[in-house]
């Protein structure tokens, strides 16, 4: 099979219209949401006609970094957003956002939420925006315990090996159901909202990046995930990190050359992922769902809808992300 690339995904075909953004103040905000087709994420709600078997769906987490953000300029420049370190959301170029609030199916998360992505740049006119999902591999196989926040959140890390999951949706399914979803099955806050103390917590990524054999508490659990994150990494052990660029970065990159920060929302939905997908079936022997494995079966359709090609399948447009 062929491996999955970094695939840069553009609105060229909507007209350009220049907007002066509150660059004049030197801040800017990027809004995001989370979304189940078209609907806005609510934890313990139920969404309905997923997939190819018109599952219901109940997620039960909602999370992914976005990383290079730039606003483009009426002249077609791609000007660098300059991050606000917040000590918690943002650190260098990357940003977490979360859209679950430990309630309900999503207890296994965090109560505080991040839907914005905030920054300066200089003044002038911006007609776009361009960001990346996922983690810029010098950042993504840090030590978990010792990572700056928001890179310390065990939820959101596989190993050192294989780095950190850039997106993590979790559900329960009409087919596959999630037990005890009243009880917290593994605490996963940041540190630096438990005091520093933080856990190393989840699956593993084969080295060859064609599985993902999940440990622990994913091991037992049934439902159904989409956990997109770099594979192929060749390190010496799932406990070291590998020194040159993984086989498949599964970094996607996104552009909408027609956006207005004041007005318009970066909206992620995961429905739109799942269209192809029978989210109440699960191969045997798999990880639940698809853990970004290239021979997963459950990946074949969503690891395309993020804009990939697989196998002989041709590449076709990034399906999360669009704007409103």
């Amino acid at each position: 099979m062929k491996s999955t690339k970094s695939l840069m995904l553009g609105s060229a075909s909507l007209a350009i219209a220049a907007f002066t953004t509150a660059a004049h103040a030197g801040n800017v905000a990027l809004q995001f949401a989370a979304e189940v087709n078209g609907e806005p994420l609510v934890c313990g709600q139920q969404y309905s006609a997923i997939g190819t078997t018109s599952s219901t769906i109940t997620p039960g987490d909602y999370r992914f970094f976005i990383s290079s953000v730039s606003l483009i300029s009426a002249s077609g420049n791609a000007v660098p957003l300059a991050l606000e370190q917040d000590g918690m959301w943002q650190y260098q170029n990357l940003a977490l956002l979360d859209f679950e609030n430990g309630t309900g199916p999503c207890i296994n998360g965090n109560s505080a939420i991040n839907t914005s992505i905030k920054g300066s740049v200089p003044d002038g006119d911006y007609t776009g925006v361009q960001f990346t999902l996922g983690v810029p591999f010098e950042l993504n196989h840090l030590d978990v315990i010792v990572a700056p926040s928001p890179l310390n959140l065990s939820a959101m890390f596989w190993n050192w090996q294989g780095g950190h999951r850039f997106l993590k949706v979790d559900m329960a399914t009409s087919g596959r159901p999630v037990p005890d979803q009243s009880q917290p099955r593994v605490s996963m806050p940041m540190a630096m909202q438990n005091g520093g103390g933080n856990m190393r917590q989840g699956g593993s990524m084969m080295q060859q990046g064609s599985a993902m054999d999940m440990a622990g508490d994913e091991e037992e659990a049934a439902g159904f995930a989409v956990h997109l994150g770099s594979t192929g990494c060749a390190a010496a052990s799932r406990t070291t990190a590998p020194e040159a660029a993984c086989a498949n970065p599964n970094l996607i990159t996104v552009t909408f050359e027609n956006f207005d920060l004041s007005t318009d929302i970066v909206v992620a939905d995961i429905g739109r992922v799942l269209s192809k997908t029978n989210v109440d079936a699960n191969t045997e022997d798999t990880a639940p769902g698809c853990m970004s494995g290239l021979r997963d079966p459950e990946c074949a359709q969503i690891l395309r809808a993020f804009g990939f090609s697989i196998g002989e399948e041709a590449a076709i447009p990034q399906q999360l992300f669009s704007k409103k």
